[in-house]
């Protein structure tokens, strides 16, 4: 009797083991018009404080126009108490407040990714280290622990952005550090451990691409919070210096002049729709990216 003998067959790349997923979006889930509305809103808003220095219609720091002058023709948002173009200063007050969240979201991320990745993966005194200090920051209050920090430091934008972000990346960490726990022991890695690659390619190449997703939709959602953030140490006078044109710092100077309600009402819309659409465009990437979520249409559930 002969016995027919099949050859071996060399596993093929980490990307072709079983069980693997790679993020997929579902660009469908993009056509729900709250996900429209606000990817549209922040890209008016980014092209706004690309722009603004080029179009304001004034100089957002010139004191050459009448005193606390209501909207009207010649100055669409009036004029505040020291005869400066309230208009022209919200669109430069985007120059400065959008860029800085961006700046403070970024950090955040990849510090919090990195060390959360590390403790994660490679766990024991990394692990202990990581999120002792990570549970010591989120023990303290965000807003009070952040302006204690500004305070220290002193007031200014890059102080204000530090201290922001000191209290911004725990939750990265801990976010990150669940998935790759999640993670590192799913049959795809452990079948790449097996073949002999190293752990950082194994973290680059094989966790890494399935832990973008769930960090996109927390930092889309974060861009807001960020703005909130720095806008409010702006309004305690431990942000922006005057004569700065920043969302925050207009809005506390409106509480002078309570009368004139032009002064607070358009820098606080500025602050209230970009959040707003952040917000809205974190949801529709939460959907978009979560494979887990179900869409019904037509009474049929599709996943």
């Amino acid at each position: 009797m002969t016995r027919t003998v099949l050859p071996a067959t060399q596993p093929g790349p980490a990307a072709d083991l079983p069980g693997r997923r790679r993020p997929r979006m579902r660009l469908g889930r993009w056509s729900a018009p709250l996900g429209i509305v606000g990817a549209v809103v922040v890209l008016l808003w980014l092209v706004v404080a690309v722009v603004a220095p080029f179009v304001v219609p004034h100089d957002p720091l010139a004191q050459d126009l009448p005193r606390l002058q209501a909207p009207g023709s010649g100055t669409i948002f009036g004029t505040d108490a020291l005869g400066r173009d309230v208009f022209s200063r919200v669109l430069s007050g985007a120059t400065v407040t959008i860029p800085l969240a961006l700046l403070l979201v970024v950090m955040s991320v990849l510090i919090g990714a990195v060390l959360g990745a590390a403790s994660g993966f490679f766990g024991r005194w990394v692990d202990e280290l990581v999120m002792r200090v990570t549970d010591l920051v989120m023990a303290f209050p965000t807003v009070i622990l952040a302006m204690v920090i500004a305070a220290a430091l002193g007031a200014s934008l890059l102080n204000a952005v530090l201290a922001a972000l000191i209290v911004s990346w725990p939750s990265y960490a801990r976010l990150t550090r669940g998935l790759v726990l999640g993670l590192r022991t799913s049959n795809y890695v452990v079948s790449v451990k097996l073949l002999g690659f190293s752990s950082w390619r194994l973290l680059l190449r094989d966790i890494a691409p399935n832990v973008v997703g769930p960090i996109l939709v927390l930092a889309s959602l974060d861009i807001g919070t960020a703005i909130l953030l720095l806008s409010g140490l702006s309004f305690l006078g431990l942000g922006a210096k005057p004569p700065t044109a920043e969302w925050g710092s207009m809005v506390s100077d409106a509480v002078q002049n309570f009368d004139s309600w032009w002064l607070g009402l358009f820098p606080g819309l500025a602050i209230l729709t970009i959040v707003i659409a952040f917000n809205f465009v974190g949801d529709a990437l939460r959907d978009a990216l979560d494979p887990k979520s179900v869409t019904v249409r037509g009474g049929g559930a599709t996943l």
